[in-house]
């Protein structure tokens, strides 16, 4: 008696009791399954399983022939291969989730990319998932290595040079047990769940506009110190009547998809929070509009209703974001790897660093470079394709 592996491919239109039926008879040959797949592709099946066979040389197992019969009763094709023990190709490497979103729609060329760069670090695609029923805006790509020592972080690298020569943008996820278990969701404000930096905007009312916005983008550069660069800035602010905050804020705008974002995560049951170098007034003022459940952003200090060019109490700087990060954690009693940190500067990058996700958000060169993950083209819904959840474009 020998041991046969027979691969048995089933494909044709799609509709309820397929499978049933087949593992029916499988189930009454008393025939081992080994490994097995299914895919459906805009109707069309493609059911995969390996089968244990033992029987006589020369011989076909009986098996097959009711598998055969089967598919011609329900119109499918059905192709068998004897294969060896020793073909079967075992991962040695860890999985990882290439989730990929275009809103225009994914093209052939950087499907080509993606996965050619994929051949030549000897990693394998092992399924590819279109996640928008309807559209082919969104794939999971999951990919595994033959040997353990890919070096992932250069893959990723590769990755992301093709994900901004096609504008679509990639997240490289590990797949474990924390990828679609995120509880917390954890903004910066400034250039991220708005579209303003609000103290350039403050800058502008005072008429010292110029200077406090070299000062900001040299300080989300990470050319200075962000103390300090907050306190040289907030001092050209002195004398700023505290009326003209209300005239500010009007003005500013979230940043697209902020809402629908917020809106969807929510009713999951996900906690939000702004985590800011901001100031209060502000961070306050969107915690409320959004229905967010944290914010944390420094304090303004006023006397006689005029900006003293100070902030009162500690800087809500780079460290500070980590550990806000770290004590939410903890309050929800959750685990870091539940955490998705959102940020554009080099004062979010502990943040998204300590975050189980950390998303650098249409940010700075310096961002994108250190950042884990980084999203340059598309909306705020476009991160819920990276956490599991159907879009809402």
């Amino acid at each position: 008696m020998d041991k046969n592996l027979i691969l048995v491919t089933i494909s044709g239109p799609d509709h309820p009791g397929i499978t049933a039926e087949l593992m029916k008879i499988i189930m009454e040959a008393k025939t081992k399954i080994s490994d097995m797949g299914q895919s459906i592709t805009h109707g069309l099946l493609s059911l995969s399983f390996l089968l244990e066979l033992n029987n006589e040389k020369g011989q076909e197992p009986p098996v097959l022939k009711e598998l055969l019969f089967a598919a011609k009763k329900m119109k499918m094709e059905l192709d068998f291969e004897f294969i060896k023990d020793q073909q079967v190709i075992h991962d040695r490497g860890d999985k990882y989730i290439i989730s990929c979103v275009c809103l225009s729609g994914i093209e052939a060329g950087f499907l080509y990319e993606i996965s050619s760069t994929l051949a030549t670090n000897n990693i394998n695609i092992l399924r590819i998932d279109n996640v928008t029923q309807g559209k082919f805006i969104s794939l999971d790509i999951m990919a595994t290595a033959y040997t353990p020592d890919i070096n992932w972080e250069g893959v990723k690298s590769k990755l992301l040079n093709i994900s901004n020569k096609y504008t679509t943008d990639i997240a490289l996820l590990k797949d474990n047990v924390w990828r679609r278990n995120k509880r917390l969701i954890v903004f910066d404000m400034d250039s991220t769940l708005i579209q303003s930096e609000v103290i350039d905007e403050l800058a502008k009312v005072h008429g010292v506009g110029d200077q406090v916005h070299e000062i900001t983008e040299r300080a989300m550069n990470g050319e200075i110190d962000f103390d300090e660069s907050l306190r040289q800035r907030v001092g050209l602010l002195k004398g700023l009547k505290e009326e003209k905050l209300a005239g500010v804020l009007e003005n500013i705008k979230l940043t697209e998809g902020v809402e629908d974002f917020v809106k969807t995560v929510k009713s999951l049951g996900y906690k939000v929070a702004i985590i800011s170098g901001g100031f209060n007034y502000f961070a306050n003022a969107f915690k409320e509009r959004l229905g967010l459940d944290y914010a944390f952003s420094n304090e303004l200090d006023f006397q006689n209703g005029e900006l003293t060019g100070r902030v009162t109490g500690p800087i809500v700087n780079a460290e500070k974001k980590a550990m806000l990060v770290d004590m939410l954690s903890q309050q929800e009693n959750i685990k870091l790897e539940q955490v998705v940190a959102i940020g554009d500067g080099a004062n979010d990058l502990p943040m998204l660093a300590k975050a189980g996700l950390g998303i650098a958000f249409h940010a700075k060169d310096i961002v994108k470079k250190n950042a884990e993950q980084h999203m340059s083209h598309g909306p705020m819904t476009s991160i819920l394709y990276f956490l599991g959840i159907p879009g809402t474009d």
